[in-house]
């Protein structure tokens, strides 16, 4: 069995492009509203539900500390709509993701760590690995698709078990 390391490096814009978007006010423009009080950040993420009819959902997900090393051994992807995930309370949180592809290459994982302030946003049918905190019960409002079983005829999530490698996931908090 190979075995391959990753290490979470910075989140950014840039090196995040190819898996979807980063949901942050930093260096971007805003619009005064509320007579000056406000400021709105637009356009932060473009989620993507329409698929067959489908409607956008906010969620709140509540999620474990993981433990690190952390192995991955599965990736998973949502093929007909993006999942944004912008956690609560200033929460750093990691993301492992590879690009859009039948099924996910070993070479192509990477690993992203946000500052706490970053949310992030998948593009339709980018192979992640479930939520991964580095706080318990970290707060995080979670944007995608609502499913309702009896009338969704989509396929909501696809998942891939990673044998023939062994990826382990190092981080020091």
């Amino acid at each position: 069995m190979n075995k391959f390391t990753l290490t979470p490096q910075k989140l950014t814009a840039e090196n995040f492009s190819q898996f979807g978007q980063v949901i942050s006010c930093e260096n971007k423009d805003y619009l005064a509203i509320n007579d000056g009080y406000a400021k709105k950040y637009p356009d932060l993420a473009t989620i993507d539900t329409q698929e067959d009819g489908g409607n956008t959902a906010v969620n709140i997900f509540i999620a474990k500390k993981r433990q690190f090393p952390l192995k991955i051994g599965m990736l998973e992807k949502h093929p007909f709509f993006s999942q944004a995930f912008i956690p609560r309370d200033n929460t750093p949180f990691i993301v492992v993701v590879a690009p859009v592809s039948d099924k996910p290459n070993i070479e192509d994982i990477k690993a992203f760590v946000s500052n706490g302030e970053q949310g992030i946003n998948y593009a339709r049918g980018v192979w992640h690995f479930p939520l991964i905190s580095i706080k318990d019960g970290a707060h995080f409002i979670v944007i995608d698709r609502r499913h309702v079983v009896e009338y969704d005829n989509i396929e909501q999530c696809i998942v891939h078990p990673i044998k023939e490698t062994n990826i382990t996931l190092e981080f020091e908090l």
